[in-house]
């Protein structure tokens, strides 16, 4: 499971996609619903939240958002529409991590797509998150 800390644009078709039905299944479990992934490194943020569910509608609000974008059709009434601001924390040195990891993924997965990010400079985050200074989350796993 990869609950990107980065903005959805830069994750290509598969990524995007594979976030999607990712942040689902973390939804199943934010709501009780599914026992399996329960203690899932990736779900930590999410736990620390005032009210877990609604964080993680507004990230999957914000992948819907981008699928539309790009004319896709995920199917947004998995998801509860938000009216209030939910905003999470992500450190600059998890997001560089995540960049770079997806960059990875990228350079044997779709080529073009690698092409693409490596001009980005400033790294864009999540709607969700507001960037803070810091290195790479305890909860990440490094590889």
């Amino acid at each position: 499971m990869r609950l990107w800390s980065i903005h959805p644009k830069y994750l290509d078709p598969a990524g995007l996609t594979a976030c999607w039905r990712e942040g689902l299944l973390a939804r199943e479990v934010l709501c009780g619903r599914m026992s399996g992934y329960r203690n899932h490194p990736q779900l930590a943020r999410f736990k620390e939240a005032e009210d877990p569910v609604r964080a993680i509608d507004r990230y999957l609000e914000a992948v819907w958002e981008e699928s539309v974008r790009r004319g896709y059709r995920f199917d947004a009434t998995k998801v509860v529409p938000g009216i209030a601001v939910v905003r999470l924390t992500v450190s600059c040195g998890q997001l560089d991590y995540e960049f770079e990891h997806l960059k990875r993924k990228l350079e044997l997965r779709s080529p073009k797509n690698y092409m693409r990010l490596i001009a980005v400079r400033s790294i864009e985050p999540h709607p969700l998150f507001r960037v803070t200074t810091g290195g790479v989350a305890v909860w990440e796993i490094i590889r």
